[in-house]
């Protein structure tokens, strides 16, 4: 089966085809990038729950094809939750991921570390042609560094810590932020949820 990821990201299409192969779930994984002409889609939604279904019905029904779309961010306790859903574009439309991190430290310039806590939390939505669709979430808990730490990955993970780690999301190889991350559980929770999906399917 081939399963549509409504993504251009490359780091998050790479995290998410590495999950896969872990689960064991046998499916081709595309990303968007397989499919020029479809539009870009809005993120009208006002929760993750709704973003994320929004993207997997469009992907769905432009493609012909089973589609899982995330809707994912970070919310830090002392800003109210932001980013939250506007985690992607925080510091404009078009921001990089240095801009973003850069906001995030100066809109928590003061703060002390033991009041830095936040969590990354992911929602799939997982969605057929015909319209039948199920959701899974998952969270991941840490706390906002002073300054970025690590190489790897992407978004926020410079200034992700894990304190059961040490280890801030960046500074971890991929396998290990698998079993760590928000998305990783989302997945597990996905995984739990696909086979009766699959079969009501055919």
């Amino acid at each position: 089966m081939d399963i549509v990821v409504g993504t251009r990201n490359t780091g998050k299409l790479k995290e998410i085809s590495s999950l896969f192969s872990e689960l064991g779930t046998e499916a081709r994984i595309l990303g968007l990038d397989s499919f020029p002409d479809l539009p870009e889609i809005p993120e009208p939604g006002r929760t993750f729950e709704e973003n994320a279904l929004y993207k997997a019905r469009s992907v769905a029904w432009h493609t012909g094809l089973v589609s899982l779309a995330d809707d994912s961010g970070l919310e830090v306790d002392a800003l109210g939750g932001e980013p939250g859903i506007y985690s992607a574009r925080y510091s404009g439309p078009k921001a990089s991921d240095e801009e973003n991190n850069a906001k995030l430290l100066a809109r928590l310039d003061g703060v002390r570390f033991s009041r830095r806590t936040a969590r990354f939390r992911c929602v799939l939505a997982t969605c057929a042609p015909g319209g039948d669709y199920f959701l899974a979430r998952g969270a991941w808990e840490g706390m906002i560094l002073h300054e970025p730490r690590g190489e790897h990955g992407f978004g926020y993970d410079p200034i992700f810590y894990d304190p059961e780690l040490d280890l801030a999301a960046a500074e971890m190889a991929m396998p290990q932020k698998n079993e760590r991350s928000h998305r990783g559980r989302a997945l597990s929770d996905f995984a739990a949820k696909w086979q009766d999906f699959a079969e009501s399917l055919s």
